[in-house]
C-alpha cells in the first residue's frame, strides 16, 4: 500500500473514533438541533461527492465511492430534515 493511502486510512479511523466519542457525549436534548446544523455539512458533502463521482469519464473505484458518498450523504440530509420537521411540529399550535 502507498503511504498516502495508509495516511488517509489513519485519518479516517481517527475521525471515526473521535466522531463516535463526541456524539456519545452530547445529551439527547441537543441531538435534534445539532442534526439540523449538520444538514448543512452533509449538503457540502453531497456537492463534494458529486464532483468526485463526475471526475472520471470511465467507471472506476473513484466513481463508485463518489456514488456511495452521494447516496449516504443524501440519506443523512433527508433524515435530518425529517427529524427537524418532526421536532418543529411539536412546537406548532394545535388550533391553527
Amino acid at each position: 500500500m502507498s503511504e498516502s493511502l495508509i495516511a488517509a486510512l489513519f485519518v479516517f479511523v481517527l475521525a471515526s473514533f473521535t466522531g463516535f466519542e463526541v456524539i456519545n457525549k452530547v445529551p439527547p436534548t441537543l441531538h435534534t438541533p445539532l442534526m439540523s446544523g449538520a444538514n448543512a455539512i452533509s449538503g457540502i458533502s453531497v456537492v463534494g461527492a458529486l464532483l468526485v463521482a463526475g471526475l472520471d469519464r470511465e467507471p472506476s473505484l473513484t466513481t463508485a465511492l463518489g456514488l456511495f458518498a452521494v447516496i449516504f450523504a443524501m440519506v443523512n440530509v433527508v433524515g435530518g430534515f425529517l427529524v427537524t420537521d418532526r421536532m418543529l411540529e411539536m412546537f406548532r399550535s394545535k388550533g391553527g
